[in-house]
C-alpha cells in the first residue's frame, strides 16, 4: 500500500509539470500563426529571450536573414514584432497606425494609475488626442516657446555656474575640475519645465518641496529604467521578486503627494482672483471639453499623474 501510495506521487509530478509547461505554451503562443510575421521557434516559459544572446542588435540581424524584415518573438510571454526595414516601418505606421499605437505597459509604470495618465505611455484613445492637443497648443506652440525665451536664458545661466562651482569644488578635493555632466544636463532640464509647467524654480535653495520632488522623481526614474523580469513573466508579478513594484509605489506616492500639494496651492491662487502670466497648470486647469471627442476636464489626479511627466518632457 505505502509502495503504491509513493509510486501515484512520483507519477503525479512529472503530469504537474507536463501540465504546467503547456499551460505557458499556450500563453506564450498566444497569438495564431497566421495573424503573425514568422520567427524562430520559443522555449517554454522563456520563449526566445535566449536567442538574442549577449548581442541582441547582432542576434536581430541574422535573424532577418532567415526571416525576413518583420519578425515575432516571444520574450517570455510577451509576444514583440520586430521592425527591421524603413520600408516595412513606414507601412507598418502609415497603414497599420492604430493597432501599433499602443505599447505594452511596464508592471512599474502602472502604479498609482500613472499609465492611464501618462501621456507618453497612455493608451490611444479620445483622451489621449485631448491632452496631446492641449500639450500642443499651451506647451510645445512656437508661440508659448518664445515667451519662455527669458525662462530658459535663466536655466542655462543657473547651468553655468553650477558647472563652475562643481568644477571649483572638484579642484577643491585635490581632482583636476572634473564634473558629472549628465547630472548636470538633468538638473537644468527639470529645472527648466518645472518653471515652465508650474512657474517654480523647483531646484531653488529656498524650495524644500521642489528638492523633495526632485529627489522622488529621480527614485521614480530609477525604477522605471530597471528591466523586470516579472514584465516578461506575468506570473511572477505578485511575487515581485526584484522589489521593483514596490520600490516605484512607494516613490511614485510620494511624488503624488507633492504633486497634489502643488495642484492644491495653484487651486487656491486661481480662487483669489490673483492675476498672472498663465502656465501650462494653469492650462490643465481651465481646460473644458465637450465630453464627446475627450473629457470635460481633466481630475486632480490626471493633472497630478501629468505633472509627474516632468520627466517625459525633458
Amino acid at each position: 500500500m505505502e509502495c503504491s501510495w509513493i509510486s501515484a506521487v512520483w507519477l503525479s509530478v512529472p503530469l504537474a509539470v507536463a501540465a504546467l509547461l503547456l499551460f505557458f505554451m499556450k500563453s506564450v503562443h498566444h497569438a495564431p500563426p497566421k495573424s503573425r510575421p514568422p520567427g524562430p521557434p520559443g522555449w517554454p516559459v522563456i520563449g526566445n529571450m535566449l536567442d538574442l544572446g549577449t548581442m541582441p542588435h547582432q542576434a536581430l540581424y541574422k535573424l532577418r536573414l532567415k526571416y525576413g524584415p518583420l519578425i515575432w518573438l516571444n520574450l517570455g510571454s510577451v509576444g514583440t514584432i520586430v521592425v527591421q526595414s524603413a520600408k516595412a516601418a513606414a507601412d507598418l505606421f502609415k497603414n497599420h497606425d492604430e493597432a501599433v499605437s499602443d505599447r505594452k505597459v511596464p508592471i512599474a509604470l502602472a502604479a498609482h494609475g500613472y499609465s492611464e495618465g501618462s501621456l507618453a505611455i497612455k493608451n490611444y484613445g479620445q483622451q489621449w488626442r485631448a491632452l496631446r492637443k492641449l500639450c500642443a497648443a499651451e506647451f510645445m506652440a512656437s508661440k508659448r516657446i518664445n515667451d519662455a525665451a527669458h525662462v530658459r536664458r535663466k536655466a542655462i545661466d543657473d547651468m553655468i555656474k553650477l558647472i563652475e562651482d562643481e568644477a571649483m569644488a572638484s579642484k577643491a578635493r585635490g581632482g583636476r575640475g572634473e564634473v558629472d555632466m549628465p547630472r548636470v544636463f538633468f538638473l537644468m532640464s527639470f529645472n527648466l519645465v518645472g518653471n515652465l509647467m508650474l512657474s517654480k524654480d523647483l531646484l531653488s535653495s529656498n524650495s524644500e518641496e521642489g528638492h523633495e520632488f526632485f529627489d522622488a522623481m529621480n527614485k521614480v526614474e530609477e525604477w522605471a529604467g530597471k528591466p523586470n523580469i516579472a514584465d516578461f513573466l506575468p506570473f511572477l508579478k505578485r511575487v515581485d521578486p526584484q522589489g521593483i513594484q514596490r520600490g516605484m509605489t512607494r516613490d511614485m506616492g510620494r511624488a503624488l503627494r507633492i504633486a497634489a500639494g502643488f495642484v492644491q496651492e495653484r487651486t487656491r491662487v486661481q480662487g483669489l482672483g490673483i492675476e498672472k502670466v498663465k502656465d501650462f497648470l494653469d492650462a490643465l486647469l481651465e481646460y473644458k471639453g465637450d465630453g464627446k471627442k475627450g473629457p470635460e476636464k481633466f481630475s486632480d489626479r490626471n493633472i497630478e499623474i501629468l505633472i509627474l511627466g516632468l520627466k517625459d518632457y525633458k
